[in-house]
């Protein structure tokens, strides 16, 4: 067996973090009130790190990275149909980096919405003044509705998968999202992980939490100046 160091450290500390804060959304989300603070707060974060794995999809540890693990339609077919590669046991499989995706998009959508939702009781997006009234009126359907359904279902098949294959493949996704490591029959190009990946997360963090900040600022400070109600 070969032991493959398959998550660095910056992608497993994004996937717990995302983890901690969808929940605390949920939760806010739902209590409303007082709490609809930090359920915007938690909005910013979830932005943060969703940009942060876009940016280290390309320059993170090498089965982080979106070229080692998105694969064309044949080649899921081909998975499906029990023809799978060697090395798609190692990362993410073609089914799983369709989930990988369909997560970032359906967060990305929901963040968006949220920055331009208005509950009018107790939470305003940062950007509903710099947009349209009825393009408020559909993100907050959007945000209140169809993306919380679809991301709770997105959330429900994920616990299902780990829950196949752990029973029906005696496969753990769950330990090497933990610890990174994974025991393969093959060899398999481990991805980096030293002090000099995990400072460049470092500055791709900073510069993804800059960015976000600085988005809210900018918001803030044009509101006034807009020209919609």
């Amino acid at each position: 067996m070969h032991t493959v160091r398959v998550w660095d450290l910056p992608t497993r500390l994004f996937h717990w973090a995302l983890v901690a804060c969808v929940i605390g959304l949920v939760v806010t989300g739902n209590v409303g009130g007082n709490a609809m603070y930090w359920h915007g707060r938690l909005g910013y974060a979830v932005l943060t790190l969703l940009l942060f794995r876009l940016v280290w999809g390309v320059v993170g540890g090498h089965w982080s990275r979106f070229v080692h693990f998105v694969r064309g339609p044949a080649t899921v077919l081909a998975y499906l149909r029990g023809r799978g590669r060697p090395e798609h046991g190692v990362g993410h499989n073609p089914l799983g980096a369709l989930s990988v995706l369909a997560f970032l998009l359906v967060l990305l959508a929901q963040v968006a919405s949220g920055l331009m939702a208005d509950d009018e009781i107790a939470f305003t997006g940062p950007l509903t003044a710099l947009v349209s009234g009825d393009w408020v009126a559909e993100a907050t359907r959007y945000h209140k509705n169809v993306g919380k359904i679809l991301l709770i279902a997105l959330i429900a098949l994920h616990l299902l998968a780990i829950a196949f294959y752990r029973l029906a493949r005696r496969q753990t996704l769950v330990g090497p999202m933990l610890h990174g490591d994974k025991q393969l029959p093959h060899p398999a190009p481990s991805s980096a992980d030293d002090r000099h990946t995990r400072a460049r997360a470092l500055v791709v963090l900073a510069l993804c939490a800059a960015s976000v900040y600085g988005l809210v600022t900018l918001a803030g400070r044009l509101a006034p100046m807009s020209s919609f109600g």
